[in-house]
């Protein structure tokens, strides 16, 4: 097979080092782009923090900084309304959004100072997170809401209760409905586990070993919403910790397992009694599709 040849473009990720831009084949390979564009929002604002706090400690004018919030800005409007171009040969998130930056706003070559692109996606990625977890979390207590409704409104419903599809004893209706939302709680309780461990600030990390710049994260993390329930600062303790590992994600991934297992029974539930067999439900046709 004919080996394409290396790209002419030479990303920002290598200027300097590299004589030679990426191979198509490792580019293909290497680009996250295709999922991570998502966490666009939070990249663009923990810049501007990271711009913020760089002026407070003096490595940035008040002209720079206002050059580089007001081009974050610029760019942001931009993707929202579609006409951002994404490049896959920029690799990433952060470096489309950065090459975009610094070639609108030449103060934008300075929006890394004491930053790395290690810190910079676990920010990301530990903000979009701590969102996802919240609106989930609301979402199950929504659920739980009808679930509960549903129970007091037919509180005086007997149906069977079964054990393996053989009828065991009477239940009321209401009285499984609300096995549901124990489920719920435990699953709630367990996503407000999992964001005390996510509502870290791991900025100011770099790529492994910190910086010698007098960068303020306390700043920066109370301005990101990393505090504790007292407004004190929550800082990554360790920086190789806070830049290498991802079990933070991991323990999100389990705990929504768990929520699907039990999503999934009800809804197995639903099916079983909205059937001819059962006939206990019925669910309008505008939540139900053909077999």
């Amino acid at each position: 097979m004919k080996r394409k040849q290396p790209t002419k473009s030479s990303p920002l990720s290598r200027s300097g080092r590299f004589a030679h831009g990426m191979s198509v084949e490792v580019q293909r390979f290497s680009e996250s782009i295709s999922f991570d564009w998502r966490l666009w929002r939070h990249d663009i604002l923990g810049s501007m923090v990271h711009a913020t706090m760089l002026a407070k400690v003096g490595l940035l004018t008040e002209a720079e900084l206002k050059a580089i919030v007001d081009g974050l800005e610029a760019i942001g409007e931009d993707i929202r309304e579609g006409r951002f171009k994404w490049k896959p040969e920029l690799e990433d998130v952060h470096m489309n959004i950065e090459a975009e930056l610094t070639r609108r706003v030449p103060a934008g070559a300075k929006l890394h100072t004491g930053r790395s692109r290690n810190d910079q996606v676990a920010l990301d990625m530990r903000m979009w997170l701590r969102d996802e977890i919240r609106l989930l979390g609301d979402e199950l207590t929504g659920l739980q809401r009808s679930l509960v409704a549903l129970a007091a409104r037919e509180s005086k419903v007997l149906i069977p209760g079964y054990t393996h599809l053989q009828r065991g004893q009477p239940v009321h209706f209401a009285h499984h409905l609300l096995a549901y939302v124990e489920m719920f709680d435990r699953d709630r309780a367990r996503l407000e586990d999992a964001l005390e461990r996510v509502n870290v600030c791991p900025l100011g990390s770099g790529a492994l070993a910190g910086s010698t710049l007098p960068l303020d994260r306390s700043m920066v993390a109370k301005l990101l919403s990393f505090t504790d329930a007292k407004g004190r600062a929550c800082l990554s303790a360790n920086s190789m910790d806070a830049v290498s590992d991802r079990d933070f994600v991991v323990e999100f991934c389990a705990a929504a397992a768990l929520i699907a297992v039990h999503l999934s029974r009800l809804a197995e539930d639903l099916v079983l009694w909205s059937s001819a067999e059962f006939g206990f439900i019925r669910i309008a046709d505008a939540f139900t599709t053909g077999s």
